[in-house]
């Protein structure tokens, strides 16, 4: 799915990014706790989060995060922008709570990069 898409289906506003609407990303991750992102998400998700501290910005890039969409309306810092624009990371802001965010997209067909890690732990197991 094309960030542009995703843009649509969240009637979400682009923050930083407005480039790299062609952008593909074919899973998602949802969570404020970045304990949870480092540990489940994967490469090339779309990191959808409440929060709205440099912080997210700054485990998004470390753990190679296609684009955030910071969900519930946040207002975001001026150094979260400017953090997301030097480490060229797309930021989209929607209105919907965390719950309907991850809902939309599900309905769209995006799958959850959480998934990935069952599967992962389920062949471990095997």
């Amino acid at each position: 799915m094309k960030l542009s898409e995703i843009r649509k289906i969240l009637d979400a506003r682009v923050v930083v990014g407005e480039d790299k609407l062609d952008l593909e990303i074919k899973t998602a991750f949802s969570a404020d706790l970045m304990s949870d992102v480092l540990a489940f998400a994967r490469a090339g998700c779309l990191l959808i989060t409440g929060l709205s501290n440099p912080q997210a910005v700054r485990t998004a890039y470390a753990l190679d995060i296609a684009a955030i969409c910071v969900c519930r309306g946040k207002t975001l810092s001026a150094k979260f922008i400017e953090i997301a624009r030097e480490l060229k990371i797309p930021i989209l802001v929607t209105d919907y709570i965390m719950f309907e965010t991850s809902g939309r997209l599900f309905r769209e067909g995006m799958t959850g990069c959480i998934r990935e890690v069952a599967i992962e732990e389920k062949s471990r197991a095997q």
